[in-house]
């Protein structure tokens, strides 16, 4: 019996198997946001080679929340055709379709736009980062508005699930940081309220578009004196109690200067297990994951409810085929693809 390649049953969400792709950026939006089809190429051939979960990768909510000019984006009812095509093609071979709804702060690098973040930091000197502007309490509830209408676009999409990014030093994860926050208002100082803004855009999510929420969350920000597994581990509570599905815990990206550890696989799998263990709510492990056996671990430890594979899933879009081959699964492989097996 395969583990990874079990139904996941859960009261929001059902899966075919516990195998997730994660949304990784492929910058291959136009201009506008508008999907491509790159983009239709690409999921779908995902979702024919048997993903369970399928997270399409970040996707702003407004212009300047776009980490970069090519980002998709649904910040506006015109790019809801594409996004539905998307969910279709992939419905059709059983996956099932998230979104992840993004806001890149300060790490944004788009030409035409002024960065914005919770206090006037710059990411980096470097790289055509620029300086962003400190975001008033009007322009904050503006972005969560922002926040719950792109929710609403992607239901009106078909998507089965939100992903909401706090993660990797991007808008919300900047707000976490107590070195990337410095704000004397409600949205800084303490945890509290370093947690308040992710916390009430996960609220409203929930509230208005009545789709199962993920939160992706960066565990420890590997800078000392920075946000860590404490602190995820109260923030990941307060989610729980507000109705979030899943955690999606993965861990890094907001100092230009982390101290990573050593880059071997399962190596940000444990956060998810801490979580999981001190907060009993579902997870998704990730961390250069690469074999079933590898995933079949992880569910057999209670690490994590689901296991995200991402660049083995940008090398190989028949993993979950390869995984079937092994437990004998033959049944699972997709029938015109059997003589190769």
């Amino acid at each position: 019996m395969s583990l990874l390649l079990s139904p996941y049953e859960h009261t929001y969400i059902h899966l075919k198997n516990k195998v997730v792709m994660p949304p990784m950026c492929m910058y291959k939006a136009d201009t506008n946001g508008n999907m491509t089809d790159f983009h239709l190429t690409h999921y779908t051939a995902r979702a024919l080679g048997g993903v369970g979960l399928i997270i399409v990768e970040a996707t702003a909510v407004e212009p300047r929340g776009r980490i970069s000019d090519n980002d998709l984006g649904l910040w506006d009812d015109t790019h809801i055709e594409a996004h539905k095509k998307l969910v279709a093609s992939c419905h059709a071979y059983g996956a099932k379709m998230a979104v992840q709804l993004a806001h890149a702060g300060r790490k944004s690098i788009c030409k035409e736009t002024t960065p914005v973040a919770p206090s006037a930091m710059a990411y980096s000197q470097t790289n055509g980062f620029k300086l962003p502007h400190a975001l008033s309490l009007d322009e904050i509830t503006q972005i969560k508005t922002q926040f719950v209408q792109a929710g609403l676009r992607a239901a009106r999409a078909g998507y089965d699930m939100l992903e909401l990014h706090a993660a990797h030093g991007y808008l919300l994860c900047e707000f976490l940081s107590p070195l990337t926050n410095t704000r004397d208002d409600a949205y800084g100082g303490s945890l509290e309220n370093r947690c308040a803004l992710t916390l009430e855009i996960a609220h409203l999510l929930i509230q208005t578009t009545g789709l199962p929420l993920c939160v992706r969350i960066s565990a420890d920000e590997w800078v000392e004196g920075g946000w860590d597994i404490a602190q995820s581990i109260y923030l990941a509570s307060k989610l729980k109690e507000l109705g979030v599905t899943f955690i999606h815990v993965s861990a890094g990206g907001n100092q230009e200067k982390q101290i990573m550890p050593p880059l071997t696989p399962l190596y940000q799998a444990g956060y998810a297990k801490t979580i999981r263990k001190e907060v009993d709510v579902a997870t998704i492990a990730v961390g250069l994951i690469t074999t079933a056996h590898e995933g079949e671990a992880l569910l057999r430890d209670g690490g994590c409810d689901l296991v995200a594979y991402g660049r083995e899933l940008l090398r190989n879009p028949n993993f979950v085929f390869f995984a079937a081959k092994e437990h004998g699964l033959r049944d699972l492989i997709e029938v015109s693809y059997l003589r190769a097996f």
